[in-house]
């Protein structure tokens, strides 16, 4: 987006009015009401078959970007909604900050990322200038007075973009990446960058930066700006998550097959959007907002992005309000955001069983979780089959119409792996449920109660615990399966390890950590404290360290030693 510090009203709108244009023009049109409707009531569509067995994308979250110096920070309790879950929450799991141009500036954003970090988001940053002495002016296309980043400057901005990522580590902010440069191929008020020079850029310089990188966040996911990347061993080495804005992409244009081809190892990211439009419309507007929910499904399916990030958090047209409370996009992106968590996987989903209805489905350990939209005028009967199991039990339910926002609903029963519902007229539901279990799971909260074990390991049928790590130079992520080895049902756990010296935990996903450092007790949160004979549930943390990157040598659950695999 533009510079607004000067005219942030204006500007804004000139820019936005723009980018509406080129969504209009760009994006597959959008089916009116009119043209998008089922003519019987209540009518019946095809199952929705689901397999927990097919894994898709690693979820890395849903967010949005705060930027203070153009439209002012968020408050305390805005921070709350937008990052803590539960009810009334938007449960975002990743905010995005600017990068200062000049150091004087870095501190802007830290507020709103230290409460991120406390209630377990991850954190990354786009620049949209480099210092001014680090940049020049050039005719681009007849055009005077554009701006580059000059030839002798390369190694100085991948240096003032490591100063960016030392001082957010220093003062509690852990970034979990950096971009190279904000839309470098959309930049007629900040920096251009050609697909030649960001590859040069990750070459030659991007080492220096003590965290992931970001590249090329082009602003409609031209492939023409990343396909250099993948197709150049030594700058793929040196990037770790191909960014993409997605102002005016078609759904045609969604898939990438030559990141599917390359890309092993990279992360796939969705950085920034408004959708349908912006400043011409609310963000309650309705049933327009049913038009976010499916962009996302398609982002998610079609895309296989593993993160998906509004433009402004606060704004009349965002997930949040400029008064803090949810808009009914909002609702929208909390169907994902709150029940979708940070590891998650999408697993393979009968994408559209009927017309304009949109489902997609997740896993984290024995937790299912199912979206699905209806745009349709009329309800759906919806069949969910689930493949290879014959799981029965409750599912949980939250629903989002004209009236309701993410409002919890009577519980609903599968049997033997299926479960029909009905899917309201202009509607978005979230369900889940537990496979292989009787409980169905809620989402998270930062202040889930501990539930008081109730059964602990059998003797002798040791549980077992997985831990896999990611590291870079000053940090890491790591991954705990926990799987009940034993004949009975654990109501309750306890996870105890020592981290190695100089670890210590930033950020958490899946449950509770205590101390960040030394001996840790990870806690279930609400919905995964029940695990059958044989189940599995993932959690996760993220974590600094000062050169230490070994693992804890050893593990107990409820007391119980556990088998390392």
């Amino acid at each position: 987006m533009t510079n607004l510090e000067n005219e942030p009203v204006t500007g804004e709108r000139r820019l936005l009015s723009r980018r509406a244009v080129l969504t209009t023009m760009g994006a597959v049109p959008i089916l009116t009401v009119t043209a998008s409707v089922m003519a019987a009531t209540d009518a019946s569509a095809a199952a929705a078959n689901i397999n927990p067995s097919a894994p898709k994308q690693t979820i890395k979250g849903f967010g949005a970007m705060s930027h203070a110096a153009w439209i002012g920070d968020l408050t305390a309790a805005q921070r709350d909604t937008a990052f803590g879950n539960g009810e009334g929450r938007l449960g975002f799991s990743l905010l995005r900050i600017p990068v200062g141009e000049n150091q004087s500036d870095f501190s802007r954003d830290l507020a709103t990322a230290k409460r991120a970090v406390e209630l377990g988001a991850t954190v990354f940053a786009s620049p949209w200038n480099p210092p001014a002495g680090m940049t020049e002016t050039f005719t681009r296309n007849g055009v005077p007075n554009q701006k580059r980043l000059k030839a002798s400057s390369y190694g100085a901005y991948a240096t003032h973009l490591n100063d960016f990522t030392t001082y957010m580590r220093t003062n509690g902010v852990n970034l979990y990446a950096i971009s190279v440069q904000n839309e470098p191929d959309y930049a007629s008020t900040w920096t251009w960058w050609t697909s030649a020079e960001i590859v040069k850029f990750l070459k030659e310089n991007s080492g220096v930066i003590g965290t992931r990188v970001i590249a090329p966040e082009s602003f409609q996911y031209i492939k023409s700006m990343s396909d250099p990347i993948l197709n150049d061993a030594a700058a793929l080495a040196n990037v770790d998550i191909i960014g993409a804005h997605l102002y005016g992409t078609s759904y045609a244009n969604f898939p990438y097959p030559l990141f599917k081809q390359k890309g092993a190892g990279k992360e796939l990211w969705m950085t920034e959007v408004y959708y349908p439009n912006s400043n011409t419309n609310s963000g309650d507007a309705w049933p327009e907002a049913l038009d976010v929910a499916e962009h996302i499904h398609h982002a998610m399916v079609d895309a296989e992005f593993q993160a998906y990030v509004w433009w402004y958090l606060r704004r009349s047209y965002g997930p949040m309000r400029e008064d803090g409370q949810i808009s009914k996009r909002g609702a929208m992106m909390a169907h994902f955001a709150r029940f979708v968590r940070p590891g998650y996987v999408r697993i393979d989903a009968t994408a559209n069983p009927a017309s304009n209805v949109f489902v997609s489905a997740y896993k984290s350990g024995d937790t299912l979780v199912i979206v699905a939209v209806n745009k349709n005028t009329s309800a759906v009967s919806q069949q969910f089959t689930l493949a290879g199991t014959t799981s029965s039990g409750t599912v949980a339910n939250w629903l989002s119409d004209a009236s309701r926002n993410v409002a919890p609903q009577s519980a609903l029963t599968m049997t033997n792996g299926s479960v029909t519902v009905t899917l309201p007229a202009r509607s978005t539901m979230t369900f889940a449920t537990t496979i292989g279990g009787t409980s169905s799971p809620s989402p998270s909260t930062s202040a889930s109660p501990t539930v008081t074990p109730t059964v602990t390991p059998s003797a002798g049928t040791a549980p077992q615990v997985s831990y896999t790590m990611s590291t870079w130079d000053s940090g890491f992520t790591a991954t705990i399966g926990i799987t009940n080895a034993g004949p009975s049902t654990i109501d309750g756990w306890t996870l105890t390890f020592t981290l190695p010296s100089g670890q210590s935990i930033t950020s958490g996903w899946s449950a509770t950590y205590s101390p960040a450092s030394s001996t840790v007790n990870a806690r279930n949160v609400s919905y995964n404290g029940t695990l059958a004979p044989g189940a599995t549930t993932s959690i996760g943390f993220q974590a600094t360290h000062t050169g230490n990157t070994g693992k804890p040598a050893s593990f107990t659950l409820n007391g119980v030693p556990c088998t390392v695999v």
